[in-house]
């Protein structure tokens, strides 16, 4: 026999929840959100120029039921899970069936193409690969501060002339 209770406060950790997913570029879900919703742990770590995104995805069959895709400047990670198992136990059996749908969003670097994303399974663990996504894009320029009013900064050559 199992219980059913209906909680009609709020998640005490929703919003934490909310914010951690927005800061990774996770989706983040409406309340009331769904406890049985599938979401797949992620991590981004950096390994040189290369940005590796890992989701552990236990379970899962990626062949049949993820998807990695580049859209627009955003790789997604998007399938579905579905664990059934069966017991029998005396007179009666236990079936239990678990599934659900999940995307996990993360932002790309401008300058990152879908040639330079590759992805490999093994043992749970899905490990997508960015390449060059820490790598510098043409790089920063320095800029030199001046001191004084803003009249004694010099203007290029011809500019200044349009002020009359």
């Amino acid at each position: 026999m199992s219980n059913v209770s209906l909680w009609s406060r709020r998640d005490p950790f929703a919003d934490f929840d909310a914010l951690v997913r927005r800061a990774f570029g996770g989706p983040v879900p409406s309340w009331p959100a769904t406890p049985s919703a599938f979401v797949p742990a992620a991590d981004v770590s950096r390994d040189g120029d290369d940005a590796v995104v890992t989701v552990e995805l236990p379970g899962v069959d990626v062949t049949k039921d993820v998807t990695v895709e580049v859209d627009g400047d955003q790789l997604v990670v998007r399938g579905e899970r579905r664990d059934e198992r069966s017991e029998e136990r005396g007179r009666g059996a236990l079936r239990e069936v678990r599934y659900g749908s999940f995307r996990r969003a993360f932002t790309l670097p401008a300058h990152v193409t879908a040639e330079a994303v590759s992805a490999s399974y093994e043992a749970g663990v899905l490990r997508v690969r960015v390449a060059g996504a820490y790598a510098a894009n043409g790089g920063a320029t320095r800029i030199e501060v001046t001191s004084g009013s803003p009249e004694a900064i010099e203007t290029p050559a011809g500019e200044g002339d349009a002020k009359q």
